[in-house]
């Protein structure tokens, strides 16, 4: 309507002799704005349908929970000492920690799209773009692995005791693998769903995405433990961030044809 109108105007004013203006970027340009704004809301809306469904399921939250206390337990009966730092087991404690992570997050991401009925997903199909469909599945797997992953590292810690030197080093590395597990498992999880063994499936997809992921995590966690500089971290951590951006843009540019299929 908006264009109508501009159409309209321009018409007069050309007959009235006045400089002609072009109107088609000035359309174009509140077309865009409109499906940015229609993708937000898409976005928000999904977000918040997973919400209210973690919310009515509490079994699965309470589940991941569950998993991580007991594994944090475990591990405390096979040291079977408090203080780890004094016994050179710091590298030992380190990959344990991010077994425990890769072991939840791949419990946590795997139900994205598993869990959808196929009534559901023909719903979604009809009402909303698949971008944002992918865009809110990795937002909120993000967000649920950051809360999983900040109560884990506070259980290990009061537990098997903290020898962390560099903190706020050690929680950026617990943030950055956080995004890069949800985005690189929240698109593998939509890959599998099509399958009937999707379990296995992810598994086997998973495996050669995750370790190279893994082992900088590691990496940049064994500096933050034994206190070392900072620069010597910045390669892993670009890195890092260049591999999450690289995944989301190829999920956000992949995902519409692996959602019309």
């Amino acid at each position: 309507m908006n264009c109508l109108k501009a159409a309209v105007n321009n018409h007069f004013t050309i007959n009235n002799k006045q400089p002609k203006v072009t109107f088609a970027v000035n359309c174009a340009l509140p077309l865009q704005q409109n499906n940015r704004i229609v993708l937000l809301k898409e976005i928000l809306y999904l977000i918040q349908k997973d919400l209210v469904l973690e919310w009515r399921q509490k079994y699965a939250f309470n589940g991941m929970l569950l998993y991580v206390g007991s594994t944090v337990f475990v591990c405390y009966l096979s040291f079977g000492l408090r203080s780890i730092s004094g016994q050179g087991l710091v590298p030992v404690w380190n990959a344990v920690l991010w077994i425990i992570l890769l072991f939840t997050s791949v419990n946590a991401i795997a139900k994205s799209f598993m869990q959808e009925n196929r009534g559901r997903l023909l719903y979604f199909y009809s009402i909303v773009s698949p971008q944002g469909v992918i865009l809110a599945k990795i937002i909120y797997n993000t967000l649920l692995m950051l809360v999983l992953a900040l109560i884990c590292f506070v259980f290990y810690a009061v537990v098997l005791g903290n020898p962390v030197q560099d903190v706020p080093m050690f929680l950026l590395t617990i943030l950055l693998g956080a995004v890069g597990f949800s985005t690189s498992l929240t698109m593998i999880s939509g890959i599998a769903s099509k399958a009937a063994n999707s379990g296995t499936l992810m598994a086997v997809l998973g495996f050669p995405v995750m370790a190279p992921m893994l082992l900088m995590l590691i990496k940049l966690s064994k500096n933050a433990l034994d206190g070392l500089d900072r620069s010597l971290s910045l390669d892993e951590l670009l890195t890092l961030l260049a591999i999450n951006m690289i995944v989301v843009t190829v999920s956000y540019i992949l995902f519409p044809y692996l959602w019309r299929s």
